[in-house]
């Protein structure tokens, strides 16, 4: 077997030991780049051909055109997701929508609304019947404070009042999207994490940011440009197959193709990979092991549109979709693309079928014609998160493992939030600094460290 070539090893006083993260999706990266930042010599490996994960962009020969595996917000209350993007310049790549405002489209009668939250944390914009859900008063828009006092095996359901108008135009279709889990089986504690950062903090907090080309140009370009210009190792296509251990510790990275990289003592190893490889590569490690599918379609509409396409209702490039398949529909140029969350039920069904079936929704809310859908693309990712379950909640992993050189990362680690970007990116961050403080740590107290001539 031979061993991937090495960058020259630093040595001296001021040396520093490699860190080789595992996986180039959110997780990785964001860990990658937070150690590169430090001027830590970093190696990332990513299986694939391409960094990205669940959240990147190609090039589609049927639309003939670029789009994102998956239809992503970041909201303004992402903390980890804006120090990742202020860190890798790629801020730029996303568009706010603000003031935050979320359209609605209902199915079943045809109205619409937008929430729009006020400015503070203060509801007082729910005495405003134009930025709360239409028909409903504003009392029961504070639902979700219930939440609150959630116990650990509650559930969304058990806890908010999903047969209500409000429970269906709004609960159920935010709790289905932000935990992609359905609210009779979801963690009312991990929905409460998210809604108590958004909606209960005001407008800033709400506002979705939109990737302006695609996902890769916002999110992981600059991140594979900023490790570039650090100095950092990207290695691809590298599928990491084994690790061997000994002495508590990881010894040696086992690739495909017969690839080794041997760690030397002070090396550390970061594996961000999804959950199910994490478990394969650490037998008897407790992770996640029940997952919720989501479904994306990507329509490509007729050019020229008299002249050009309509902006969806609200005049925002997002809308939300009540009473029929599609759940959210998002535009960007000609191109519009549907989400489904929890979309189990749809995963065996003929993608041509469900083009017909989602096209007929969109047809509905844009008043277009339903006769045959235009070019399109379904994609089905049948395990794209955990499922957002107490129990499933309960199989987190933290960061730490066994093995005194490796740490996990990844949206399914114990982050206290679903399985979304901000919590993918929070769990790379929280392995970088981990290492971080472990090697301050070693490095004090081998200062402190009597030498060996020295007389005791």
């Amino acid at each position: 077997m031979s061993a991937f070539p090495r960058s020259p090893a630093r040595h001296g006083a001021g040396a520093v030991s490699r860190i080789h993260v595992v996986g180039a999706g959110l997780a990785g990266l964001a860990c990658a780049t937070a150690l590169a930042a430090t001027g830590r010599p970093v190696t990332l490996y990513e299986a694939a051909t391409q960094a990205g994960g669940r959240c990147r962009s190609y090039g589609d020969a049927r639309l003939g055109c670029r789009i994102d595996n998956g239809n992503h917000l970041i909201l303004g209350a992402n903390p980890d997701t804006f120090r990742y993007l202020d860190r890798t310049g790629g801020r730029d790549g996303l568009c706010p929508v603000a003031p935050a405002a979320i359209p609605f489209h209902d199915l079943a009668d045809g109205s619409t609304w937008t929430v729009r939250p006020g400015a503070g944390p203060l509801p007082l914009w729910l005495l405003d019947p134009a930025r709360r859900v239409a028909g409903v008063a504003a009392l029961p828009h504070l639902a979700p404070l219930r939440l609150a006092l959630a116990g650990a095996d509650a559930t969304v359901a058990s806890m908010l009042p999903l047969d209500t108008p409000l429970g269906r135009r709004l609960w159920r279709p935010l709790a289905v999207s932000i935990l992609n889990t359905e609210p009779e089986a979801a963690s009312a504690r991990l929905l409460w994490s998210v809604l108590s950062q958004t909606l209960l903090k005001g407008e800033a907090a709400c506002r979705p940011h939109i990737a302006r080309e695609g996902l890769s140009e916002a999110l992981v370009d600059p991140a594979l440009a900023f490790l570039s210009g650090a100095g950092a190792e990207l290695r691809l296509p590298a599928r990491l197959r084994a690790l061997e251990v000994g002495n508590g510790a990881v010894t040696t990275l086992r690739f495909d193709g017969g690839q080794r990289v041997d760690l030397s003592p002070g090396e550390r190893v970061v594996l961000a990979v999804p959950a199910w490889q994490a478990a394969d590569l650490l037998p008897g490690l407790r992770v996640p092991t029940e997952h919720r599918a989501i479904l994306n379609a990507h329509f490509r509409l007729p050019a020229p549109v008299a002249p050009a396409p309509a902006a969806l209702p609200g005049g925002l490039p997002l809308l939300g979709l009540v009473g029929g398949t599609a759940e959210w529909l998002f535009q960007r140029g000609d191109v519009l693309s549907v989400t489904v969350s929890a979309a189990d039920r749809l995963t065996g069904e003929d993608s041509d079928t469900l083009a017909v079936r989602l096209w007929s929704d969109i047809a509905r809310a844009l008043c277009l014609p339903d006769a045959c859908p235009p070019a399109h693309r379904i994609v089905k990712e049948k395990r794209a998160t955990f499922a957002a379950t107490p129990d499933v909640v309960a199989d987190r992993p933290g960061p730490r493992t066994d093995l005194g050189n490796l740490l996990l990362a990844g949206d399914w680690t114990d982050t206290g939030l679903p399985a979304t970007i901000e919590g993918a990116v929070l769990s790379g961050h929280r392995a970088a600094e981990i290492l971080l403080r472990d090697q301050i740590g070693n490095s004090a107290a081998a200062t402190r460290r009597p030498s060996a001539s020295r007389t005791l």
